[in-house]
């Protein structure tokens, strides 16, 4: 399933927000109403927002009515609009700077010219994202035991991505292995649970729920085989910024023995990064944890901290799964070698 489409010269999403009880799809036809999109999580996932971000600016192109110098300066500064709704994930800013050197290297003054390519270029970003996943999943099934039982966190599905997903790439290319997949809840926000148990539903594929605080009584009874999540951005060095938990289950793999496997593609991987502790941590709404849904479950005004992603050291980290195959430690080499691979400065 594809969260998000390019069709008649507007962006179609799906609702997330609404999953799994409506599926809903929103149009959007400016830069300004898709940031919101991404802001408000009616679209998350580091690729599927990179995707969003890239026809959000081919949006903006199709709009535009001026000359050459006027575009591209409507273009940086939506580009800087887009790129401030969720600091964490890499592959925003990814999207954009591919967007926006199109535009720039364009050697023809007209705007409109440009503006086709823009598209094509948004659409490429598109396919490109679908064919790595699937190139991830394929790799990644290969570290998938027979009658494997598989924990994952958060949402990397098809709806994080362009399709297939990152971690569920994985699963799904695994499928025929598996004894099933449990799948975490992923507080506050409930990826898991509303995300991703949902297309695992919906591809037949054998899952059981459980809350984020479960997975260390499971892994104590010898009933977790791998756990396999997604990455926001992967540092130089291999450290990983994912959903907040993933290094909860990162500390309770080193200590159970089990392996601890992140699918990303190389838009995910920051050259510039090498300590993960300068990854910018996104802190969200307060309601998103004193609520569920319409539901207060806290006390009214009660302090609340709601970092959305957390980081996992390199050294607890057992593989990292790409579209070019597998990279054990130590990291920085071969993600040195897969940036270089796929032309990325």
């Amino acid at each position: 399933m594809k969260p998000v489409l390019w069709k008649d010269n507007k962006v179609l999403m799906v609702d997330q927000r609404r999953l799994p009880t409506e599926e809903i799809w929103n149009t959007y036809e400016d830069a300004d109403s898709v940031a919101q999109a991404i802001k408000s999580m009616v679209v998350r996932g580091a690729p599927a927002i990179g995707v969003s971000a890239a026809y959000g600016l081919a949006l903006e192109a199709h709009r535009y009515k001026g000359d050459r110098a006027g575009l591209l300066s409507v273009l940086e500064e939506k580009a800087k609009i887009l790129e401030a709704t969720r600091p964490t994930a890499i592959n925003l800013r990814w999207a954009l700077n591919r967007m926006l050197k199109k535009a720039r290297d364009h050697s023809s003054s007209d705007a409109g010219e440009i503006c086709e390519d823009l598209i094509n270029e948004a659409l490429e970003i598109h396919s490109e994202d679908v064919r790595l996943c699937q190139s991830i999943g394929d790799a990644g099934a290969e570290l998938i035991p027979q009658g494997a039982r598989v924990l994952t966190h958060c949402n990397a599905g098809a709806l994080a991505t362009g399709d297939y997903g990152t971690a569920l790439g994985v699963i799904r290319s695994a499928r025929g292995k598996l004894a099933h997949v449990w799948v975490d809840e992923t507080r506050p926000f409930l990826q898991g649970a509303r995300l991703t148990a949902w297309e695992l539903m919906k591809e037949e594929i054998p899952c059981k729920l459980i809350c984020d605080n479960m997975a260390g009584h499971f892994m104590q009874r010898g009933m977790v085989d791998a756990v396999v999540v997604g990455a926001d951005r992967i540092t130089s060095t291999g450290a990983v910024a994912n959903k907040i938990g993933t290094y909860n289950l990162a500390v309770l793999c080193r200590f159970h023995e089990i392996p601890l496997y992140v699918a990303a593609p190389y838009s995910t991987v920051d050259l510039e990064l090498d300590n993960g502790m300068d990854i910018p941590i996104e802190e969200r709404d307060t309601r998103e944890v004193t609520h569920v849904g319409q539901t207060q479950i806290a006390p009214t005004g009660v302090p609340v901290s709601n970092p959305a992603f957390d980081v996992t050291p390199p050294e607890l980290v057992t593989a990292i799964v790409t579209e070019r195959g597998v990279i054990k430690p130590p990291f920085a080499p071969k993600l040195a070698e897969l940036v270089a691979a796929a032309g990325k400065t």
